[in-house]
């Protein structure tokens, strides 16, 4: 991973701010373990310039003592308990770049994530939004353990309509709107189904551009049965909306 030295180096590099300004913005709960890492992949990013927020959602370990060894680099904001929907909106809300990423304070991108989607940008300037594959990848206190080893093609890479791969301009957010703060999990989801649904332009690169930590605290894994449940309410309602759409021209 980048050295504090380098870090440093690309933060300075970046004292004039062009138009394409992109404001990374990480949610963190209780994730001391993983969240530098995190962190040193966004400053190891070959694109510039960037904005980087912590929205801290009430973490209770030593989150902050994690944050202060980079605190000349970042904005921090911390707030009460109320979910990754609502750290990712306040995130938005401070935000000041043209373009909004984010990143989970578990898992790190590839040191080339927002070079490779900009270039997508530029070459298509009807591009709203721009997403990833993944490569999931376990944590060391799963390995050579059986009860989490996971089949082969967990490995594999893939389609990531998720939040971490995600690079969309400000103007996505205002006709999708914000994340559903009601949720827990599959907030994601429900974002990316209603940027469907208002024809936002969207391109999955073949890249493998985000790594995703599996973990034995990964909040979706944790909350299986809710995110199920979540998906399965969330295509009713896609699916009601475009019932009451057509039955109005009728």
């Amino acid at each position: 991973m980048v050295s504090r030295n380098k870090m440093k180096k690309n933060i300075l590099q970046n004292e004039t701010f062009p138009p394409a300004l992109i404001s990374c913005i990480i949610p963190v709960f209780n994730c001391e373990k993983y969240l530098a890492e995190a962190l040193e992949s966004v400053f190891a990013q070959t694109y510039s310039p960037l904005e980087v927020i912590v929205v801290d959602d009430g973490s209770t370990d030593d989150t902050c003592e994690i944050i202060a060894a980079f605190a000349s680099w970042l904005k921090y904001f911390r707030q009460q308990n109320a979910g990754p929907a609502a750290a990712r909106n306040r995130g938005i809300k401070l935000a000041k770049g043209r373009f909004i990423a984010f990143l989970d304070a578990d898992d790190y991108w590839h040191p080339e994530k927002l070079s490779r989607q900009m270039e997508a940008f530029q070459a298509n300037p009807d591009l709203e939004v721009c997403v990833s594959h993944i490569q999931n990848f376990q944590s060391d206190e799963l390995k050579g353990n059986t009860e989490h080893e996971l089949a082969s093609r967990h490995f594999r890479p893939f389609p990531g309509n998720v939040c971490p791969t995600l690079l969309a301009k400000r103007e996505a957010f205002e006709k999708t709107g914000l994340f559903d703060e009601t949720l827990r999990t599959g907030e994601d989801l429900d974002w990316f189904l209603r940027a469907k649904d208002a024809g936002i332009v969207k391109e999955m690169l073949s890249d493998v551009l985000l790594y995703r930590r599996l973990h034995k605290n990964n909040l979706t894994k944790r909350c299986a049965n809710e995110t199920r449940d979540n998906l399965m309410r969330h295509l009713k309602k896609l699916v009601d909306r475009h019932k009451q759409e057509k039955n109005s021209f009728e």
